[in-house]
């Protein structure tokens, strides 16, 4: 004989609640009684709030993956599931952005950190956005191969620095002058290195 509780739902579901809740709100109040500043900042944290939320949704595409549901749904792929099911836009860069910066599960249930765990941070801080974590990546992608690890650890924190100062095409440049500093000759890079840097152009010239 049932007690007539109710079993309790996971946070996670009473929370994902909330948060609309949350956002039928913000989409209808009344910005009028905001002075020009409190406009501004409500701005800017909407921002940074959708930037940490989109980290939030790289840890449920994880587990989304762990526990295979994209087989159990009938998807071929993560890819496919994470396009009609999760209606993600870009799967591929949401990928490489999730390899990036989301602690990952591997096969065997461990944990797998962030491969650029200072661009990680922030952001989960929300100190950056999507866009500029994508500029980021492609400037860390074109570093050579033959660069010691020590100084890619090195370059990495300073492109996430450059990522919170500044936008996404100030990032490609600046980025672009790391690269240059790191094989100013051409030297390190070999033929794979070449064939991914010919995605890396600043105006008319490739730096």
């Amino acid at each position: 004989m049932s007690d007539g509780s109710a079993t309790p739902q996971p946070r996670a579901v009473e929370l994902i609640a909330d948060l609309h809740r949350i956002v039928d709100e913000l989409q209808t109040v009344d910005l009028g009684p905001c002075t020009d500043a409190e406009l501004a900042e409500v701005a800017a944290d909407t921002e940074k709030a959708i930037a940490r939320l989109t980290v939030a949704g790289d840890r449920q595409i994880d587990q989304v993956e762990a526990r295979d549901l994209p087989r159990k749904a009938g998807c071929r792929t993560l890819m496919q599931y994470m396009t009609h099911r999760l209606r993600v836009s870009n799967p591929m860069r949401r990928r490489k952005q999730m390899d990036a910066t989301a602690t990952r599960t591997s096969l065997g249930g461990d944990k797998l950190e962030p491969e650029h765990p200072t661009l990680a941070e922030a952001f989960a801080a929300g100190a950056v956005g999507s866009a500029h974590v994508q500029a980021a990546l492609d400037v860390l992608d074109q570093i050579p191969h033959g660069i010691d690890h020590d100084v890619k650890v090195a370059a990495e924190r300073q492109m996430a620095e450059i990522a919170t100062d500044h936008t996404p095409a100030d990032i490609t440049q600046l980025g672009a002058r790391l690269l240059a500093h790191l094989d100013p000759d051409g030297t390190l890079a070999d033929d794979t290195d070449q064939k991914r840097r010919r995605n890396l152009w600043i105006g008319r010239q490739r730096a």
